[in-house]
């Protein structure tokens, strides 16, 4: 009985690695800080961030109390393995990033979302987002 059962398990086993599981950043991002060539900026007390994931787009959202939500950015991203490159579409600011990707390493522990990397200017970036939605 138990050497029948060994060809089952195998197969058990080799459909479930078949899977690929498709990792997005899907979801709702609130920004929560970050150090910026090795200074530390706390997450501003007057106005929230938001970055909006689905699963290939995204958009930044800056709000303050009382007032519209405004989209500040927005643009495409992909993640393959420990690497997100992120491609603006759309700055409501004068910017030279658009159209450029951009390649960050992130990772995602708990609820927070960390990207790091380096900008075209030369300023090393580490941004965390808690995961709100």
């Amino acid at each position: 009985m138990k050497i029948k059962s060994i060809p089952f398990v195998l197969f058990c086993i080799i459909l479930l690695c078949s899977f690929t599981f498709k990792k997005t950043l899907t979801g709702v991002w609130e920004y929560a800080g970050g150090i910026y060539n090795g200074k530390i900026k706390k997450q501003p007390e007057q106005y929230k961030l938001e970055r909006i994931y689905d699963d290939r787009h995204y958009r930044a959202v800056f709000m303050e109390d009382d007032e519209q939500p405004v989209t500040y950015e927005e643009g495409d991203y992909q993640l393959k393995k420990d690497s997100c490159f992120e491609s603006q579409t759309y700055s409501r600011q004068p910017t030279q990033l658009t159209g450029i990707v951009m390649h960050y390493q992130y990772s995602i522990r708990n609820d927070t979302l960390t990207l790091s990397g380096t900008l075209p200017n030369g300023t090393t970036v580490k941004e965390y987002w808690k995961k709100i939605k």
